[in-house]
This record gives structure tokens, C-alpha cells and sequence, in this order.
């Protein structure tokens, strides 16, 4: 009997072609593995610029360090897979300790599935009922599937019971989303808000109340005093409900969810402080921009800033652009716009300049970006001599999470050049 493909190593027998930016012309006719196979060099094999990169050094870095950290603070861990929506990433997740993927809409969970996820934490309310019906589907199918979603409301509670009835023998696991206060995203705003929700579940056949969890990134004023208290509160929350016999009979965990890539420092802290229950807890991180982390935001908000002993992480992403006009010796325009770069937190900073002749590279001194257009990005320069026609000009991006939307095929690039790998999003 032949054995069972596998999705994510089927990615290798997709054909290249035009859908793809930035990939050599002549590499049609391809498959995808058999580019791979080839080990040809970003510079000189062909590739065409625009072209966005992953460095595979940083990539394994940043795998190993979170999942270190995690482990090491007796976190489970569900990273954002909405940060690459990348299989091959979510394997390689998965291969590091990782619980679980989370979600925020159905789309992703389904294509999760689609890559074999056994375990998803999607972090929204989920009220639409023909995704509930496919969630259904899913765990009527597969007895070894697990599904967990955020309630934060009587009324969806309502709905999604009313979505499920006689759908499905299994019922939908759920926990309490406690909001960070007024002017926050999502999440049921008081804990007595919380406690109607936890009863109206208890109410139904088709949901099963599994825990709490929140997002602490967005209090107000966001600090280390007001994101460790709301987190406390979280965890309160799951004390009184275990204390009050709210958790749903039969239970083998309780859990307890929070954590993005800013303040996984203050989960760590505030989980640890949990007392024992009568169940055990699965303390759930869900960070998901470490992945590949960035040249801007999230270099600047990483906790490992606050805790350096702790490990670090690194850029993986660079942009590789060539300048196709140099129109005074203080402006020059670069071939990657709004289409190619992530901008919503930050424009791109120029890091590298490879010359266009002789393929040294410099730091991209006097080179800044200042505008962009929507295939081009405007530069400044202090003089003539910083960039050339010709030239590639690497650019660092803020925002993981809006740099992978753009790419459905990344090449992931060795410290000298070789392209050894490609990564396939689905967004």
C-alpha cells in the first residue's frame, strides 16, 4: 500500500512560475524542489529584484530561542500563525515544541488543516455558522483533532450553540476572553460580564468551557504595572471559575491563554504565579512574530530587550531592490514599493548597498527611504557616490505580519548567498 502524501513536503512539487515574484525567468518549468536542488546563488542565479528573503540562520535562531524560553518557563506554546500563514514554518514550529498554531479566522484554521494541524487555538469568537459547521465536520471526522475559541458574549454563545445543535457528538471547546479594558480589542469587559458568558455555556449541549484567556497587549497605555494586573486578573478569573465548579465535567486540563510577541516576559511572570487546581493547567503562549522577527517594531518591543539573559532574537527578513534611477546625486528611486514592502508600522530602513558591477557590499550609509509609491521606493542620499543605477539596496521592515502577506514564495538564503530552500504563505 502506498503511503500517505504529506502536504507540506507536497509543497516541493508545485510548478514555478509567474506567480511567483522575484524568482528566476528561467527557472520555469520547475517545480519548486527541484529550484531548490539546484542551490543557485540569490546575486548571480537568476533572481530578479524585487525580491524578499529569509535568512536560514536567523530562522533557526528564533525557532530555538522561543521554544527554549517557553519550556524553560513552563509555558505550552501556540504561536500566531497569522504572522506567516507559512506550513513549512508551523512544521518547523511544531518540530520546536510547539502545542499548537493559533488562529484569528476560520480561512487560516482551515488551511491549517489542510497541513495536518491536530491542534488550533483560534483567538476570536467564532459565530459564523458555516464555519461552525466546518468545525463540526472536523472533529466528528477526526477523533484526535482539537479546537479550542474564544467566547466573550451571551449572544454568540447563543449563536454557536444554535450553529452546532446536531452537528457534531463532540462538543466545541471554549474559553472566557476577558477584555483589557475600555478602549481594548475583543473581550467580555468585567468579570461578572465573564461569569454570565461561563453560565451561558454551561447552558448549552454543543460548548464546552475549558478556561480563560485574553491579549494583555492591548491595555491601555500598555506598561509592565498595567499589563501584569490585567493578566492577574486573567488568572483570578480562572481561579474563581475552577473554585466555583465552572469548568466543564471531565476535564483532563484547565486552560489559561495569553501572550504576544511584546509581553511574553509578563505572561511567563503572572502564569508562574498560579496556584495549584484541581486540574492541571495548560498555560498557553500564543507569540507568533518571533518567527522571523523584524529590523523595527519588534526590535524595539521584544521582551528579551528587558531580559538579555534570556536569549535574543534576529531579523530574518531582507528585501533585496535595485535602484533604476538616480535622478540627482540627493534622490534615487528603488524598484519595491507598497505592493512589496510592509509600511503600516514604519517605513523600511536601508541596511546593505551591493554594487551593480563588481558585487561588493557596504552598509547603506547616507541611504534612507523616505517615501513610497506603489513600486517605488523614494530614496535620499548625502552624496552621488552612496548609490549607483544599478546597484541592490537591501531594506529591513517593521511588521512580520504584513511583510509575509506579500510574498507567496520566499527564498530562504545561507550566510553565503545559497538559496536552499522556498517558503509558500497562504493568505
Amino acid at each position: 500500500m502506498a503511503s500517505a502524501s504529506d502536504p507540506v513536503k507536497d509543497l516541493a512539487d508545485e510548478p514555478v512560475d509567474h506567480r511567483f515574484k522575484g524568482l528566476p525567468p528561467d527557472a520555469r518549468g520547475l517545480t519548486v524542489g527541484q529550484l531548490a536542488a539546484q542551490r543557485r546563488d540569490l546575486f548571480r542565479g537568476g533572481f530578479t529584484t524585487p525580491v524578499l528573503t529569509l535568512d536560514a540562520e536567523a530562522l533557526e535562531h528564533n525557532l530555538t530561542a522561543l521554544g527554549a524560553y517557553a519550556a524553560r518557563h513552563g509555558l505550552a506554546f501556540a504561536p500566531h500563525g497569522k504572522t506567516c500563514m507559512a506550513p513549512q514554518l508551523f512544521r518547523r514550529q511544531l518540530e520546536h515544541g510547539a502545542w499548537g498554531i493559533t488562529a484569528a479566522v476560520p480561512h487560516q484554521a482551515r488551511v491549517y488543516r489542510a497541513f495536518g494541524i491536530s491542534r488550533i487555538f483560534l483567538a476570536n469568537e467564532l459565530v459564523d455558522p458555516a464555519a461552525l459547521h466546518w468545525v463540526a465536520a472536523e472533529l466528528t471526522a477526526d477523533p484526535g483533532f482539537r479546537f479550542v475559541c474564544y467566547v466573550d458574549s451571551v449572544r454568540g454563545v447563543q449563536l454557536m450553540d444554535r450553529a452546532l445543535r446536531g452537528r457534531t457528538t463532540r462538543p466545541v471547546d471554549v474559553v472566557v476572553e476577558l477584555g483589557a479594558g475600555e478602549g481594548a480589542r475583543t473581550g467580555a469587559r468585567t468579570e461578572e460580564e465573564c461569569r454570565a458568558v461561563a453560565d451561558a455555556v454551561a447552558a448549552t449541549g454543543t460548548l464546552r468551557l475549558v478556561g480563560t484567556a485574553g491579549y494583555e497587549a492591548e491595555v491601555p497605555g500598555a506598561g509592565p504595572e498595567s499589563v501584569a494586573a490585567y493578566l492577574r486578573r486573567l488568572t483570578a478569573l480562572a481561579v474563581e471559575f475552577d473554585r466555583d465548579g465552572r469548568y466543564a465535567a471531565g476535564l483532563d486540563e484547565i486552560v489559561v491563554s495569553a501572550g504576544g510577541s511584546a509581553w511574553f516576559d509578563s505572561v511567563a511572570d503572572v502564569f508562574a504565579e498560579l496556584p495549584e487546581l484541581s486540574r492541571p493547567v495548560l498555560k498557553l503562549l500564543r507569540s507568533g512574530a518571533y518567527v522571523s522577527h523584524d529590523h523595527g517594531w519588534y526590535t524595539r518591543l521584544t521582551p528579551f530587550n528587558r531580559h538579555p539573559g534570556e536569549g535574543g532574537l534576529r531579523p530574518a527578513f531582507r528585501l533585496w531592490t535595485q535602484v533604476v534611477s538616480r535622478p540627482s546625486a540627493t534622490q534615487g528611486f528603488v524598484n519595491a514599493g507598497k505592493r512589496d514592502i510592509a509600511y503600516d508600522l514604519g517605513l523600511p530602513e536601508a541596511e546593505l548597498v551591493r554594487d551593480g558591477l563588481t558585487g561588493e557590499e557596504r552598509p547603506a550609509t547616507g541611504v534612507r527611504v523616505v517615501k513610497l509609491s506603489d513600486q517605488h521606493a523614494w530614496l535620499e542620499t548625502d552624496t552621488a557616490e552612496d548609490v549607483r543605477v544599478g546597484d541592490w539596496v537591501a531594506l529591513g521592515m517593521s511588521h512580520p505580519c504584513t511583510i509575509f502577506e506579500k510574498w507567496p514564495l520566499i527564498p530562504v538564503v545561507e550566510a553565503d548567498g545559497t538559496v536552499t530552500d522556498y517558503v509558500r504563505t497562504f493568505f
